[in-house]
């Protein structure tokens, strides 16, 4: 994808921008080399989501990111910066799960099937899935990434990062209509105007280094509760589709 259609995709927005995501701030430079940000064709018009690199051509995000025409660059921290360790790779095929409802937003994940294998480097790198023993408990410190906004209608171009506490399910189910806590987790005190945020979409929520959740939605404003799509759920989906896609690749 040529850097003009980056530029397009991204909007950034004239004036300054502020340090801080919502309630975050600026990750250190590919301290998170897992993550990818993902432009897409949807809707007539270029926007941002954000993944992650769980296998050398696989990238997980959310069902919503997906787009007629998808590219994912990893390696990178400043987006709007040719960073001699960033790789555009584009997407060779888009897998969202076969029951996500776009109206309630229910089990939004997607696989993202890369054209060619990304190279593992020191920016670039793969993050674990849950395993068997690998539980979330709510009061549990997590953290989330991306490039989203660091305010309502204020853009960064800069990885940001922020620590999210694990909430118990009745404070979605109050909040949020459909809430399904078999499928998705509740994330970020209430009290505290700390979450991701638009832009963020796709993004993990990263539990003692395993992907535990992918940020779905949340408030417009930035209040908590998010909610993450619960991984864990769908891991005989992840690794069916994956193994599929990787039997048509044999010769």
């Amino acid at each position: 994808m040529q850097p003009l259609l980056l530029l397009l995709a991204f909007h950034l927005l004239p004036g300054s921008i502020a340090e801080e995501i919502i309630g975050g701030h600026e990750a250190r430079p590919h301290s998170h080399p897992f993550m990818a940000y993902v432009v897409l064709f949807q809707d007539g018009e270029w926007k941002r989501c954000s993944g992650f690199l769980v296998e050398e051509d696989i990238v997980l995000t959310a069902a919503h990111c997906w787009g007629s025409l998808m590219t994912v660059i990893l390696g990178a921290h400043d987006i709007v910066l040719q960073e001699k360790t960033r790789q555009n790779i584009d997407v060779k095929k888009a897998i969202p799960h076969p029951k996500y409802n776009n109206m309630t937003d229910i089990n939004d994940i997607m696989i993202l099937q890369l054209d060619t294998k990304a190279q593992l480097t020191a920016a670039v790198g793969l993050i674990r899935l849950p395993g068997e023993s690998d539980h979330v408990r709510p009061g549990q410190v997590c953290s989330v990434a991306g490039w989203g906004n660091i305010s309502v209608n204020e853009q960064t171009s800069k990885l940001h990062e922020v620590d999210l506490v694990i909430q118990e399910d009745f404070q979605c189910e109050s909040r949020v209509l459909d809430y399904d806590r078999t499928t998705e987790l509740c994330v970020g005190d209430p009290q505290k105007k700390m979450c991701s945020s638009e832009g963020d979409s796709g993004g993990p929520l990263i539990c003692r280094n395993v992907a535990q959740g992918i940020y779905s939605f949340g408030n417009e404003e930035g209040t908590p509760p998010c909610i993450f799509t619960k991984i864990s759920s769908f891991l005989p989906w992840i690794k069916k589709t994956i193994k599929s896609l990787h039997l048509e690749e044999s010769p």
